[in-house]
């Protein structure tokens, strides 16, 4: 159980809030893993009151949650939930918003404890954090009360504006009590890569280069912008998904052992990874990357519009919906083995995984054997939508005949533990407020990301394409990200 506290959500009324982090909490209160002392406070520009309020979020339950209302849970919840008009960059507001925390913490015995989270856009995360500030409500409180914040990505647009972002949050906030949050790492295959790999003898010795042979990670969904051409013109894929969620996942495959499950020694193995990737010239960039855009096709059996197409996008737009890179990893552990990313929108299905694929055999005894060339031994860790993992195998077919076929060891979350595992943003709520920062992105791991894809970009600027390839929405992205394997040999896997 944490700390008795009080949640602050900077854009309570926004669809993060509604969607993701209400629907969380409520989980995380049928479940009794919310301390007694707890309270939450809406902050928004809209007036409102805590009544209108509350019901707008039960609202949100109703439709997002994983599991149906509990009406009497919802009633002890909603009994805690209160709502703040703020003006973001009004001083006197935030005056108003400690008054109102001291009276929690005499109501609800949040103990001064404060978690503030910013469900807002990244420009007014500077403006928020220093009025917190200058208003008192930043610091520690007395007999040890602690203040956190918790940011949402982007953490800033390139290096250099992340790290002002980052330097503008500490001036206010230790960086032990800031969480940036990347909400892949909530999920629980994401965290159990960490057990798999650490706490298993027979697969840690084979996760190298002397056994593996490519390893691909793939983020791919079937819907398009969704509305949001204008936020997806400014960011693209590679800003939107491989800074953040791809890096974290490609960290956590790579990484060495750490010294102890401290937040800072796992991240600390993991910013080794992001240093030890290999720079990539002008022309690496070239020949190692493939971008595209969906063109219309036809996804979930209805027909859906090109990228160009979408509203807000402009007609002539060069931002990328799909790009696959080939990086390299240059290190002890895996020197010479390729990593291949690929993330994309309309895709020809909605999934995310991991999949190692092992050498081949020394010496092929069954190459005589009637049935096509045994294909390679593969480990998937599936991250959605159906958390598990898969081992694929050779084996021989019953009967006479030597004829081998592939086959397949599934283990699903859901079928081994009879229920589906927690939303993501259950477990990293519970983490910040216990001020766990294991599954949070620490500053330096932000800004070696960022100047890994800055070098993406400023290759891509020397291309000046007038125009990138197209795929047909509703496949697996455009055919030049077949030819990046090709060259070596390899294909993409084609997730069932």
């Amino acid at each position: 159980m944490s700390d008795p506290s009080a949640l602050v959500i900077f854009g309570g009324t926004g669809d993060l809030c509604c969607r993701k982090l209400v629907p969380a909490l409520y989980n995380l209160a049928l479940d009794g893993l919310l301390p007694e002392g707890f309270a939450v406070v809406g902050v928004a520009r809209r007036p409102l009151t805590s009544e209108e309020y509350i019901a707008t979020l039960r609202e949100g339950v109703a439709e997002h949650s994983r599991r149906a209302i509990d009406p009497a849970v919802w009633d002890a919840l909603a009994a805690r939930i209160t709502y703040v008009q703020v003006q973001f960059d009004d001083p006197r507001a935030y005056g108003a918003l400690a008054e109102h925390l001291a009276e929690l913490d005499a109501g609800h015995g949040t103990g001064g404890n404060r978690l503030y989270y910013l469900a807002v856009p990244p420009s007014s995360f500077p403006m928020i954090v220093h009025r917190l500030g200058d208003a008192g409500l930043a610091r520690p409180g007395a007999h040890g009360s602690w203040s956190r914040v918790v940011v949402e990505k982007p953490i800033g647009r390139d290096q250099a504006s992340a790290a002002a972002l980052n330097r503008a949050i500490n001036e206010v906030f230790d960086e032990r009590d800031v969480f940036r949050i990347d909400h892949y790492l909530g999920k629980e295959t994401v965290q159990n890569l960490l057990v798999f790999r650490f706490a298993n003898a027979i697969f840690e010795p084979l996760w190298n280069t002397k056994y593996v042979d490519h390893v691909q990670l793939t983020v791919a969904e079937t819907i398009g912008v969704e509305g949001r051409g204008a936020y997806y013109e400014e960011s693209g894929t590679t800003r939107d998904v491989v800074q953040n969620h791809m890096l974290q996942l490609l960290c956590l495959t790579a990484m060495e052992p750490p010294v102890s499950l401290d937040a800072d020694a796992i991240r600390d193995e993991k910013v080794k990874v992001l240093r030890s990737l290999r720079p990539m010239s002008l022309d690496d960039v070239a020949r190692g990357t493939v971008r595209g855009q969906y063109g219309d096709g036809v996804v979930g059996g209805a027909a859906v519009p090109a990228y160009r197409q979408e509203p807000e996008v402009a007609g002539d737009s060069t931002t990328e919906t799909y790009v696959a890179l080939e990086l390299y990893i240059d290190n002890w552990r895996w020197a010479g083995v390729p990593f291949f990313l690929r993330a994309g929108k309309r895709m020809a299905k909605r999934v995310t995984e991991v999949a190692m694929t092992f050498r081949d055999v020394p010496h092929r005894l069954f190459r005589h054997a009637p049935s096509d060339r045994p294909v390679p031994n593969t480990l998937i860790l599936r991250i959605q939508p159906d958390e598990g993992v898969t081992l694929r195998f050779d084996v021989k077919v019953p009967g006479n005949a030597a004829r081998i076929d592939p086959t397949s060891m599934d283990f699903y979350y859901r079928e081994a533990f009879g229920q589906s595992p927690p939303e993501a943003y259950e477990r990293l709520l519970l983490d910040a407020m216990h001020g766990d920062g294991t599954l949070f992105i620490r500053r330096d791991e932000v800004e070696r990301s960022w100047a890994f894809v800055d070098r993406l970009f400023e290759g891509w600027q020397r291309q000046a394409l007038s125009a990138l390839p197209e795929y047909t929405s509703g496949t697996w992205g455009p055919a030049e990200a077949d030819v990046l394997l090709a060259r070596s040999g390899r294909t993409w896997r084609r997730p069932r």
